[in-house]
């Protein structure tokens, strides 16, 4: 495993949709691997890959939890509103309040390369939101009500 570079606001390619990712490979398992141990040592509870330069559609998230790997991950369905104060790895120093779904429904593939499916609420539900955010190059500074002063 390894810690990567996390791309900052500035780098083009946080701007730009990611691939679907056709099949879970050995080279997905340690890319995975490593977004795992960068968003870790970087104290994040999530990380896309277009955050380390890889323009694939794979998120990791770990709210408190334990890990969640996600390749190819949708929204299948979203309910209720929440108002939620957020940070990103590739903003530092900035925060602000974003609109987010309550809750979600989110389907992908595991790492293993089977098909599953995550119900999420409240915290987890908007770390989903926000990677999978990353993967259409959307940033949460689009989605930001007002900034917060850190």
């Amino acid at each position: 495993m390894a810690i990567r570079n996390i791309r900052l606001d500035a780098d083009p390619i946080l701007r730009k949709k990611s691939r679907p990712i056709d099949k879970v490979d050995d080279k997905i398992k340690i890319l995975a691997e490593d977004m795992l141990e960068t968003m870790y040592h970087a104290e994040g509870v999530g990380l896309a890959a277009p955050q380390v330069g890889i323009l694939k559609r794979l998120v990791v998230i770990d709210v408190g939890e334990g890990p969640v790997v996600i390749v190819n991950p949708q929204i299948i369905h979203d309910e209720g509103q929440q108002q939620v104060v957020e940070g990103c790895l590739s903003i530092p120093g900035k925060s602000g309040v974003v609109d987010r779904p309550k809750k979600v429904i989110v389907k992908g593939i595991d790492i293993e390369g089977q098909e599953v499916q995550h119900e999420a609420e409240g915290f987890l539900a908007q770390a989903f939101c926000h990677e999978i955010d990353h993967l259409d190059g959307i940033l949460f500074t689009d989605k930001v009500i007002r900034y917060i002063d850190k």
